[in-house]
């Protein structure tokens, strides 16, 4: 049997992703997607309720439109919209199969997954950044009680839960949390909620810690968990608060590790961008391409679904111009 040799693998099956598989599909590639869970398996994970920041419209791809009775999607809304697109549009994607590795010789690309091997001329690593939790690197950790992701409250209802951080997924978790009638703290290194905490919530989680049904410790970080409680490093010194669960939603980040297996340079900054060309999103590896949040690094907060859409057709752009 011929070996198949792609003109494209897509790497992640989330949003952007499939977005470049249209483009693919509409310019008549032959290309696959290779997804490691469910499609828009970030999605897929985000918490059971969430909303988000942008509107129905700029969640769109592939030109099809995203119906929403509310100002803004919920998680629901948007697994909705992206099954509706795949059947929409039929796209060549194999789920729940993981790419373990990247290699180029000879001009073309091999890739080893759980399942199979590939061949591509092109690559495009649009993998996305919920996959491993920024983790504070303390004692006490790992310990069964203290969770990096959430899902919903009903499991913390009427216990003691500390939350750790001050950005959307921290907030949304203390809000939930405490009208589900648990005793929450939250742990803030900074001294203030996020800015970019969702504009209607933001006020909602001050006013909860204002009138003091939500505690909140700013200009503090955890330093130690143990079972019972947690010690948290404050203004005034070392302070011991209970804590039947810990939710460190302290952020994510890309897989650099896997960029850099894949010969792309990660600059040594404090925010380890992926080297890649702006206008053509190629890396300095030619033909292995990155769209949507990984090209970030750790500025996870600089790529979204509305901004990187643009990515699939630029990206496919300089595949057909070559």
């Amino acid at each position: 049997m011929e070996e198949v040799i792609y003109d494209l693998i897509i790497i992640g099956g989330g949003p952007i992703g499939m977005a470049c598989g249209i483009e693919a599909q509409r310019k008549g590639l032959n290309y696959i997607i290779i997804e490691k869970g469910a499609l828009v398996n970030s999605l897929f994970n985000y918490p059971l309720y969430m909303t988000f920041f942008s509107t129905a419209e700029r969640l769109e791809i592939g030109g099809v439109p995203f119906s929403c009775i509310a100002p803004k999607p919920g998680r629901q809304e948007a697994l909705e919209y992206y099954r509706n697109i795949q059947r929409h549009f039929n796209l060549n994607i194999n789920l729940f199969e993981k790419v373990d590795r990247v290699d180029k010789s000879n001009g073309v690309f091999s890739l080893k997954t759980t399942k199979a091997d590939y061949t591509s001329k092109n690559v495009v690593i649009a993998t996305g950044f919920y996959d491993i939790p920024m983790y504070m690197e303390i004692p006490g950790e790992n310990l069964p009680h203290v969770r990096h992701y959430y899902k919903e409250a009903h499991e913390y209802a009427f216990r003691k839960v500390v939350v750790v951080g001050a950005n959307n997924s921290s907030v949304d978790a203390a809000l939930e949390c405490y009208r589900k009638g648990a005793d929450v703290t939250m742990v803030i290194r900074k001294g203030e909620i996020n800015d970019r905490v969702k504009y209607w919530v933001k006020p909602d989680v001050e006013n909860r810690i204002a009138e003091g049904s939500i505690k909140a410790h700013f200009y503090s970080e955890i330093i130690e968990i143990n079972e019972k409680e947690v010690i948290i490093n404050s203004p005034d010194g070392e302070i011991l608060v209970e804590a039947d669960f810990v939710l460190a939603l302290t952020g994510y980040r890309p897989d650099l590790e896997f960029l850099k297996a894949a010969g792309v340079e990660i600059s040594e900054g404090i925010n380890r961008t992926p080297n890649y060309n702006p206008e053509t999103m190629e890396t300095n590896v030619k033909g292995l391409y990155l769209a949507g949040v990984v090209c970030g690094g750790l500025e996870t907060h600089k790529w979204f679904i509305e901004n990187s859409r643009v990515h699939a057709r630029m990206i496919v752009g300089d595949i057909l111009s070559k």
